[in-house]
């Protein structure tokens, strides 16, 4: 079965995070992704938990690509970056703009070689503005955006993510903004360039923080769990420790909840005919679900709303996800071979495809594991490879 991306070639130049990512989600669907790395290695090798010296987080974010090391300040490593660049379809960058360009490797440049490149650039703030320049992490994106002034408790300070949240976003956009960019090169039969900076995708996903301010002058405050727009809408421990988290977003679902904890009676109130007046209500609510919630254990809690037909989830765990027959079922864990490691076990592709699906065939390799084999396509040989290694442009 010949796999969904297969053809498309990607240098993957881009480090710690968003860009990466993106060049590692075509890869799961047949792209060929050539992850090229300063010799001293990708940030991201040495970011985060490690086992016996090998960085997890790079086996999951450089899988399915092949790596290789060039030194792009060097006259030799611009020049071979540009035969790479020659029969690539896609080059995903995260350099601080003008950088590419002080290499001799901007669009111009690439494009003139070859006009069917799509050049991907992700950058904290984009190609164009007075904070072009400034350095840029996901960070301060959650920053900017909003996400964090909306995200804390009420009477706590803004709140960011233990996680790459904006960097994630931001990748999810790169791969559709490519893949938009190959389309349309159908057509055209020319490649162009992909301006995306890493403090809007995340600001879409905001809802309508935007237009309510623009239209009415409101700012959303922080509501910790709970939701301006229903409620009951929280998180409640259970008897032996565990927490659920409920969502009524649907009226249908409020009152089986409100049934189910035993308190029918607060259906009739007159707020409680809308989310929004329900959310205005929320200490009531609250005190009866978790009431109702602190008197069971967790899985009876679960069997009790699933029985009622009420949306409930457990708060999971890395561990729960793991053993979980949900998840299971969909086949979202997979065991992937690795040469150092063994089998590693990660998240499997993003989404199923019947006719031609996602599959992961390798974790991220060892720094420059394929130089040799990729410059070997360029007529580099064995001496040419020492030459370079002597000179710090390949390690």
């Amino acid at each position: 079965m010949t796999d969904a991306l297969s053809g498309v070639r990607v240098l993957d130049a881009a480090t710690l995070f968003a860009g990466p990512l993106a060049a590692t989600l075509l890869g799961d669907f047949g792209a060929e992704v050539i992850k090229i790395e300063h010799p001293a290695g990708d940030p991201v090798r040495s970011h985060g938990a490690q086992r016996d010296g090998v960085g997890l987080w790079w086996k999951m974010l450089g899988r399915n690509k092949k790596a290789m090391t060039l030194y792009l300040g060097s006259p030799e490593g611009q020049e071979l970056f540009r035969r790479l660049a020659a029969d690539a379809d896609v080059v995903i960058e995260n350099f601080r703009p003008g950088t590419l360009e002080r290499w001799g490797l901007g669009p111009d440049e690439l494009r003139a070689i070859n006009p069917r490149l799509v050049l991907a650039r992700v950058t904290g703030f984009g190609q164009t503005g007075p904070y072009a320049r400034r350095p840029g992490f996901g960070t301060l994106a959650e920053a900017m955006s909003g996400f964090a002034a909306i995200t804390g408790e009420p009477d706590g300070p803004p709140t960011l993510p233990p996680f790459g949240l904006a960097d994630g976003i931001a990748a999810l956009t790169t791969a559709f903004a490519v893949m938009t960019a190959l389309r349309a090169r159908e057509a055209s039969g020319e490649g162009q360039v992909v301006d995306l900076a890493i403090i809007e995708p995340i600001l879409t996903l905001l809802g309508p923080q935007i237009i309510t301010y623009d239209q009415l002058g409101e700012l959303q405050a922080r509501t910790g769990n709970r939701s301006h727009n229903n409620a009951p809408r929280n998180t409640y421990r259970t008897r032996d420790g565990g927490w659920v988290a409920i969502s009524t977003s649907a009226q249908s679902i409020a009152e089986r909840v409100m049934r189910l904890v035993g308190r029918p009676e607060l259906i009739d109130e007159p707020w409680f005919a809308t989310g929004a007046q329900r959310a205005r209500h929320a200490d009531v609510l609250d005190e009866a679900v978790g009431s109702w919630i602190a008197g069971r254990d967790r899985d009876e809690v679960v069997r009790a709303f699933e029985e009622a037909q009420a949306a409930v989830a457990p708060v999971y765990t890395a561990a729960d996800v793991m053993s979980d027959p949900q998840f299971e079922a969909l086949g979202t864990i997979a065991s992937v071979p690795d040469d150092e490691l063994g089998p590693v076990r990660m998240q499997n592709v993003l989404f199923r495809l019947s006719g031609t699906p996602g599959r992961i065939t390798s974790a991220g390799p060892p720094l420059g594991a394929h130089t040799a084999e990729i410059l070997a396509r360029y007529g580099v040989d064995g001496a040419g490879l020492e030459d370079l290694r002597a000179k710090g442009v390949i390690r």
